[in-house]
Order: C-alpha cells, then sequence, then structure tokens
C-alpha cells in the first residue's frame, strides 16, 4: 500500500516538472525517513533540476511540493533544495519535520540561503 503511494507520487511529481521546466528532469530516488534525533520526512534525489530553474519557477513548483507532503502524510516545517556545492545543480528536494533539537538549526538562518548548499522553499517558523 506504501509502496504503491511513493511510486505513484514519484512518477506524477517528475511528469509534473517535466512539464514545468520544460525539459527531462528526474526524480531518480524518493525516500521516506526517519532520523535517530527524531526528524522526518521525504528527500527526493533529483537530477536535471538546477538552482535557476528553482528562482523562475518557485511559484509554480510550491503548490506541487505541497502536494507531495500531502499526498505522503507529511507535514514538513521545512521544504529545502540542497544544491551540489560549489555548483547551481540541485542534489535533492528534501520535506522535513523538525525534532526541537534541530528546529533551532534551521530558525537560526536567514534569507532563501541561509548556507551555500541550501535553498529555502518553505519554512515555518514557531509561533
Amino acid at each position: 500500500m506504501i509502496l504503491e503511494e511513493i511510486l505513484k507520487n514519484r512518477a506524477g511529481f517528475e511528469e509534473k516538472l517535466r512539464k514545468l521546466i520544460g525539459r527531462p528532469v528526474l526524480l531518480i530516488e524518493l525516500d521516506m525517513f526517519a532520523l535517530p534525533c527524531g526528524c522526518s520526512g521525504i528527500t527526493a534525489n533529483m537530477r536535471g533540476l538546477e538552482f535557476d530553474d528553482l528562482e523562475v519557477f518557485e511559484q509554480q513548483v510550491l503548490p506541487l511540493v505541497k502536494e507531495m507532503a500531502e499526498n505522503l502524510g507529511v507535514k514538513p516545517t521545512v521544504t529545502f533544495a540542497r544544491l551540489v556545492p560549489g555548483s547551481s545543480i540541485v542534489a535533492s528536494l528534501n520535506w522535513r519535520t523538525l525534532c526541537p533539537r534541530c528546529y533551532p538549526e534551521f530558525a537560526r538562518g536567514a534569507g532563501k540561503m541561509p548556507r551555500p548548499d541550501l535553498y529555502m522553499l518553505v519554512f515555518e517558523r514557531r509561533k
């Protein structure tokens, strides 16, 4: 059951990104994870997606990443792209529900790029 949902969502997300970007984009691996610290979420390992694509199409990509999280039952605190260091290549898209220990690390950052290898799409700050 869960495997079928992951496979269906992987294919759908990849197809929607291809149509949006207008060239081949591969979602080569879609993983759901739970870390020892308590964080959990989704990682989509990508090929063919560039930093510029995210900047240009961010408003169109945001509903797609929200849909993916909802479809797989994840309520992310943060959604970000991890870039290959020193390049404009997007290595992965990540949806993460932060644990109390890791939240402050992300909350310290400011702007769309709190680190050279992260591009923040969504960060829900605590009230």
